[in-house]
Parts: structure tokens; C-alpha cells; sequence
């Protein structure tokens, strides 16, 4: 079940960049990151309540709560250099370069969470670098 989520979060990320590069013409971008971000709270909270999640908000450890609100500040400063890259940029450039985020987190990742690196993460992570090149270049 994981794949299909996985899928439509990157049809959904797909389908924001579009969005956005429309709506965020003759907006200041940190404005239009501040909208949406209104948005996403909005629905975020939204479904916390549909899905009868909020009980669970007291259970949530002070680690949790620290590592959760210094991933919001990562999130909150990754989208306002997006849109503004996206502001500036052509989104067909903007676009391969933000997903360099997934090499960068599969080394992450082995570094800190010290998850397995394999050969065909390596081999992935090469592509993947080497594609950006080829799409921005």
C-alpha cells in the first residue's frame, strides 16, 4: 500500500509545482508560500479530525515534538526557496534540481539513521545526479 501512496504523492508534488508556477505569477513568493501553507495546515488539521487522530496529541514524547517542529522549520524553509526558485526559474529546471533532495536524503540517511547503503542505492543516487545534470544543463 505503500507504493500507491508513494505514486500519488508524487503526482500530487507534480501537480503543485504546475499549480503553483500559474498562481504564484505577480505574487510575491513568500506570500504565496504563506497561503499555502494556510492550506496545508488547514487540511492537515482537517484530516486529523475526519480520521479521529487529535486524541493522540498528548502522547506525542518531547523528543517527537522536537524533532517534528525542526522538520517544520525544514519544510517552511525548503518551500520558500522553492517558490522562489520557482518564481525565478523555469520549472522544468527548478524541478530536477529540488529532487536532488532524494540523493541527498539516502546519504543522510546512511550518515545519521545509519541505514543500509547499497550498491544499488549508490548506482541510484549516481543516476539520479547525473539525470539533473542532463535536464538542467
Amino acid at each position: 500500500m505503500w507504493l500507491v501512496f508513494a505514486l500519488l504523492s508524487a503526482v500530487f508534488a507534480a501537480l503543485t509545482t504546475i499549480l503553483a508556477k500559474i498562481g504564484i505569477e505577480g505574487v510575491n513568493s513568500n506570500l504565496a508560500t504563506a497561503v499555502r501553507t494556510m492550506v496545508v495546515v488547514l487540511m492537515a488539521w482537517v484530516m486529523v479530525f475526519v480520521t479521529h487522530a487529535q486524541g493522540g496529541i498528548s502522547q506525542i514524547g518531547r523528543r517527537s515534538w522536537v524533532f517534528l517542529i525542526l522538520s517544520g522549520l525544514a519544510t517552511g524553509a525548503s518551500w520558500l526557496c522553492y517558490y522562489r526558485a520557482l518564481q525565478l526559474g523555469e520549472a522544468s529546471k527548478v524541478v530536477p534540481i529540488d529532487k536532488l533532495s532524494v540523493v541527498i536524503t539516502l546519504v543522510l540517511a546512511f550518515v545519521i539513521l545509519r541505514e543500509e547503503f547499497t550498491v544499488r542505492s549508490l548506482i541510484g543516487c549516481i543516476l539520479i545526479g547525473a539525470g539533473t545534470l542532463v535536464m538542467v544543463l
